[in-house]
């Protein structure tokens, strides 16, 4: 390596991490990044099971809003690999009924008219006395939601009195599919956010998903960008703590005892990892420090299960207000390279991924008692459809602490990238960008520190 450049540490492989990673060594910086698990892409971390089949965290959706993610993966050729599905949210009820909400190929806001007048389930009495509760986003668009971070969405619907059937079937599982949380704890803000953008930019509510892996077709073609350019990649490397003198970081302290210096350090950690390493004189340094304190993980379950018959045919991801599935999809379906049971070869079937939530409640039970919970709410979904079918294989992935709890009130707290210490950064979801905790949230995160990196590298003379 050019032993002029600006060495900056990294501390975490997920997304945000892996991102950065490429964005400093195309802006010339000599890179290292440490990962304290031995597989990489944090909250979208996906590996391979004992019998040949892909794990991942979670459900990942890639949502057309997601600008800064497809510019990243159209640099290192893998755009490509992402399937667009029909532009339609289909709902799937106990009892086997359906709504779904189809656009059209017009001009915001004409695009929604389908939703609100032929969705098959809701009257269009409800559909007209929700539109009127948005007249101040219509009105006001990106600077009205900041205006309601003090009220759940349970409390802003209530006070706008637009239905409780609305609440219940619509925007329930649309909270827990984006925060795992409900309408009665998510901050109005978050899903005033997200209704003002998809109903602002028709293609902004467009879902894909990954042909295969994340692992594949994301990290690992990020990190081999990376490593052909001199970053250093390693795993099961764990930060204890970062050294703080009074002024600015002055290097890292592994488990192992070995301390890593650089010229600027990123962290990449979710928040509650984060905090961890944040030694107490630089959490008294400034209160951008001690705010972090406040932020805190929700916990996540995902579950995937292998039944001996197609159950659902949907190309898409799937919602259900009823039971403990809000968010899933038949990955048999919508990504062609998981089409396999135990390495082999599983057409016609069903290969189901679900985020199970709320799941604060569910941590303590056994894998067995969280898969038949999720086996009731597909039955409820599909009585038809499922009658006889049989589960082939199941897994359980439980995370503690995943993206952060935008409760209200909260807003405050989430830091920007560039922190009061000179040589410190933050990337991460929890940091302030557009898109929340999420995979476009992570890259625009990250490509902001990197801003932020240069900038200081710059005063600095390098």
């Amino acid at each position: 390596m050019n032993g002029d450049k600006k060495k900056v540490l990294i501390i975490g492989g997920g997304l945000a991490g892996l991102t950065a990673a490429k964005r400093l060594v195309d802006r010339g910086f000599q890179v290292r990044l440490l990962e304290k698990r031995p597989i990489y892409g944090g909250k979208v971390s996906a590996w391979k099971d004992q019998e040949g089949d892909w794990v991942e965290s979670g459900t990942h959706c890639f949502f057309g809003a997601y600008d800064v993610l497809y510019d990243l993966m159209k640099e290192i050729g893998t755009y490509d690999a992402v399937l667009w599905k029909e532009h339609r949210l289909t709902y799937t009820l106990d009892g086997g009924h359906r709504f779904t909400f189809d656009t059209w190929d017009l001009p915001s806001p004409l695009h929604l008219l389908p939703a609100i007048v032929k969705n098959g389930y809701f009257t269009f009495g409800e559909m007209a006395s929700f539109s009127k509760s948005l007249i101040p986003l219509a009105l006001r668009k990106d600077k009205y939601p900041p205006t309601q971070d003090h009220l759940t969405f349970a409390q802003w619907a209530e006070q706008r009195k637009f239905g409780k059937r609305l609440m219940d079937k619509m925007f329930r599982p649309m909270a827990l599919a984006l925060k795992f949380i409900p309408p009665e704890v998510i901050s109005a803000k978050i899903i005033l956010d997200v209704t003002e953008t998809f109903y602002r930019i028709p293609e902004s509510s467009c879902m894909g998903f990954l042909k295969g892996s994340p692992q594949e077709y994301l990290h690992q073609p990020l990190i081999d960008y990376s490593t052909k350019r001199g970053a250093q990649f390693q795993t099961e490397s764990t930060v204890d703590e970062l050294l703080f003198d009074g002024r600015k970081i002055q290097g890292v302290q592994l488990r192992t005892g070995e301390i890593l210096d650089a010229d600027y350090y990123l962290s990449a950690l979710p928040i509650h990892n984060l905090r961890k390493i944040m030694p107490a004189s630089l959490k008294r340094h400034d209160s951008f420090f001690s705010n972090l304190e406040h932020l805190e993980g929700v916990p996540v379950i995902s579950v995937q299960i292998w039944y001996d018959q197609e159950i659902s045919s949907t190309d898409n991801v799937l919602f259900s207000p009823d039971g403990v599935i809000p968010v899933y999809a038949n990955l048999a379906r919508t990504t062609p390279d998981y089409r396999t049971l135990r390495g082999e070869a599983f057409e016609g079937r069903t290969r189901f991924e679900f985020c199970v939530a709320p799941a604060r409640d569910l941590m303590g039970l056994t894998n067995d008692e969280i898969v038949q919970r999720v086996d009731r709410s597909v039955r409820a979904n599909f009585p038809k459809e499922s009658q006889g079918a049989k589960i082939l294989k199941s897994t359980v992935v439980r995370i503690p602490q995943s993206v952060y709890a935008p409760l209200p009130g909260m807003e405050q707290y989430r830091p920007t990238q560039v922190t009061p210490v000179p040589n410190l950064f933050l990337a991460g979801g929890f940091s302030q960008q557009l898109f929340y905790d999420s995979m476009g949230g992570a890259v625009m995160s990250a490509n902001l520190a990197v801003d932020g990196i240069v900038r200081q590298a710059g005063r600095n003379g390098a």
